[in-house]
């Protein structure tokens, strides 16, 4: 048996214990834990959290020596998770569990926005300061200064950094060369030079220099992309409400029960749906939480809220739009699969064009995968070894887009989930035995919210003048 066959046969073994039902359903009770005992606040404070993250998108990007605006702090997180999963990963949800895991993806994502939030909140309070003036914070951290177990962090740092090779870098460089060779013809090793060269001129620029690329860059493919697949929907807008209810009746298998299979036609749709759900926004592994904790805000629990925020633009917004996409063209019919089936959703109404579209939209996303993906291992190798092997890193980090596009990289694919299960299971224990300290912040918080408030009506309300009283003596 050769290493390829030794090396597979391990990850067939381990893949099904890692991200089977129990740490599926663990990640989705973490997000109802904290869901239930902050009194659903992603629900009842969803007005405060929306007037904090999208009230104030153009008011929070200036910098400072502390480390990045929380504006920019949430792009640099959205970069690591808006990727090819948004396009890719949600055709090949469709195609595995039917619509009726959108249905289970919203579920899993709305529980999620607790989830990030928790460890938003956690990854703020623990953080520390960096050599060169900016916070550093993640995981990592948390696991040493709050559990008060190194080993812990150790699992989840190194689990980083193999992931930031792996998922975060050579998966998503494929994807790029792919997209380009297909549609432009662009030679691989010329995509991975190309890659490599800009990875070179972000990275070692710092978190400064790719927050600045990512508040400008995810903000621009996001909304270019919505504003394409909003003109798609317009043109199907007549499937909208049937293709609506249709994602709901077979999220619970209602259509196929007359078969007697609609059990497992849910079961189907829920693992799907949920585990694509924690893929896309990544709540859970603790990934995102690097670049929140750049923030230069200083209250953990409104960094947290830009968690929210993250989740609701990457998995409600985006990847609903692309799920609705697909399945009111009637694309989904044709028996394609990832990228070819969003590409045929697309050229429904942009004919030749939306392949074109669908892979400049594949090149942008997992781009701005590759600029948060290697921040992400940038913490891990720092916390590991220092910031004397960060530049090592660096160029690794490089090297490996190119590797990313010329080679095979279905070995790759198959361990890439193995990598993320080490940072989930050390954040999952983390999460369990810190929420109190998540739940006595959000406390602290909300009171010292309603204390302002009622000062600042004390002061806007005018004093009550009292009539003279009469003196008849």
């Amino acid at each position: 048996m050769g290493i390829y066959d030794t090396i597979k046969s391990v990850n067939d073994f381990l893949h099904p214990l890692i991200w089977g039902w129990p740490v599926l359903a663990a990640i989705l009770l973490a997000g109802a834990n904290f869901s239930f005992r902050s009194g659903f606040f992603q629900f009842t404070h969803c007005r405060l959290w929306m007037h904090i993250t999208f009230g104030n998108l153009f008011k929070n990007k200036k910098q400072n020596d502390d480390g990045i605006s929380p504006f920019q702090a949430v792009t640099t997180a959205l970069a690591g998770s808006i990727g090819t999963g948004n396009i890719v990963g949600v055709a090949t949800a469709l195609t595995l569990g039917g619509p009726g895991a959108i249905f289970w993806m919203w579920v899993s994502s709305l529980l999620g926005m607790m989830t990030i939030f928790s460890e938003n909140v956690l990854g703020m309070k623990y953080r520390r300061k960096n050599m060169d003036g900016t916070w550093q914070g993640g995981a990592m951290y948390y696991l040493e200064r709050g559990v008060k177990s190194k080993p812990l962090a150790v699992v989840f740092s190194i689990g980083c950094v193999l992931a930031s090779f792996g998922m975060g870098n050579m998966a998503q460089s494929n994807s790029i060369a792919g997209a380009m060779q297909e549609t432009f013809g662009t030679s691989l090793p010329l995509t991975g030079l190309v890659l490599a060269v800009l990875l070179i001129i972000m990275t070692f620029g710092g978190i400064r220099r790719i927050a600045k690329v990512t508040e400008k860059l995810v903000p621009f493919m996001a909304i270019s992309y919505l504003i394409a697949a909003g003109i798609v929907l317009f043109f199907h807008r007549h499937m909208l409400i049937d293709v609506l209810a249709q994602i709901v009746q077979e999220a619970f298998g209602m259509r196929q029960a007359a078969g007697g299979i609609g059990g497992a036609v849910m079961m189907n749709a829920m693992k799907t749906g949920v585990s694509r759900g924690i893929f896309t926004n990544e709540a859970g592994l603790g990934s995102s939480v690097m670049a929140h904790s750049g923030s230069t805000l200083k209250e953990p629990v409104e960094q947290g809220m830009w968690g929210i925020f993250q989740v609701f633009l990457d998995t409600i917004i985006m990847c609903t739009i692309t799920a609705l996409v697909i399945l009111c063209s009637g694309a989904l019919s044709t028996g394609k699969d990832g990228a070819a089936l969003s590409a045929a959703a697309f050229s429904t109404v942009f004919g030749e064009f939306g392949g074109i579209l669908i892979a400049i939209s594949i090149a942008l996303f997992a781009f701005a995968t590759l600029l948060g993906w290697s921040y992400y291992g940038e913490c891990g190798v720092r916390y590991l070894i220092g910031n004397r092997a960060v530049p090592l890193f660096r160029i690794l980090f490089a090297l490996s887009a190119i590797a990313g596009c010329v080679l095979d990289l279905h070995l790759v694919w198959e361990i890439c989930d193995i990598f993320n299960g080490f940072m989930a299971f050390p954040n999952l224990i983390a999460l369990f035995l810190l929420g109190g300290e998540v739940l006595d912040e959000v406390d602290r918080y909300l009171a010292k919210r309603k204390h302002a408030k009622k000062r600042s009506r004390q002061k806007t309300i005018p004093p009550v003048k009292r009539p003279l009283e009469n003196n008849f003596y």
